[in-house]
């Protein structure tokens, strides 16, 4: 483990009923901005995130920060500093903003980090009483991300943020998890490619349940070959998603 790893993943094997999903991943997550964890479907980033967390059984090693956590259950990994917004986005549809910001309060010295999620997202303090279910995709994210901010943790994680979002939508959503890596490290599991090259300095490349590429993002995606190889695309040199100040 580097001094620029915070999370260090090594030889990751999940086995879920008789079947092995993860045959040994290994990925670095660094200790700032944003490391993306890409791959084709199928490959096992949702498995990999699950195994980081203690969702699914797991063997080999995570270390966050240098601890072991791989014998640890999910609720004290979570308290060792890793915040998670699904898939999904997991927002309680029927809760107000405000509401669902509260379910995610974990007891602290410090208390919730509001002024933190306000500073970064002032759209939430002004909707806090709005329902969320009546919030847009990329505001519903806000809200996602916002919970990971609360409690003051040392890693995010972002599984397919923009997933069957409008394109619009997707721009905001880049937007958000920009902000949030100012203020926290962000591993990033995503299929859209322009977000990727705009957010991430790392990346690792699942396939088939192994780690089949490690190194900087810019290199990947700048190297058709390679991304055509690694994820059935051909990428080279592209426009990346709109930047913050070409949207304002």
């Amino acid at each position: 483990m580097t001094a620029g790893t915070l999370l260090a993943v090594r030889d990751l094997r999940v086995l879920i009923g008789g079947r092995h999903i993860l045959h040994g991943v290994d990925l670095d997550v660094a200790r700032h901005g944003v490391t993306a964890l890409l791959g084709r479907n199928g490959a096992g980033k949702t498995t990999t995130v699950r195994g980081v967390l203690g969702l699914v059984p797991r063997t080999g090693s995570v270390r966050l920060d240098g601890a072991e956590t791989v014998a640890l259950p999910t609720h004290a990994v979570v308290r060792l500093g890793i915040g998670y917004a699904p898939e999904d986005r997991g927002v309680f549809a029927s809760l107000t903003v405000a509401e669902n910001l509260r379910l995610a309060e974990r007891p602290g010295a410090d208390g919730p980090a509001y002024g933190l999620v306000h500073e970064l997202f002032p759209e939430l303090k002004r909707r806090e009483r709005q329902l969320a279910g009546t919030l847009s995709g990329g505001q519903q994210q806000m809200v996602a991300i916002g919970r990971t901010l609360l409690n003051g943790n040392r890693l995010i994680i972002a599984d397919e943020p923009t997933k069957g979002l409008a394109p619009k939508v997707v721009t905001e959503v880049a937007q958000v998890l920009e902000r949030a890596a100012e203020a926290v490290p962000v591993l990033l599991v995503e299929q859209n490619l322009a977000v990727v090259r705009r957010l991430a300095r790392h990346c690792a490349v699942l396939a088939d349940g192994r780690t089949a590429h490690q190194g900087p993002a810019a290199d990947l995606l700048g190297d058709a070959e390679t991304a055509r190889r690694l994820l059935g695309v051909g990428h080279g040199p592209a426009t990346a998603a709109p930047s913050r100040e070409a949207d304002s």
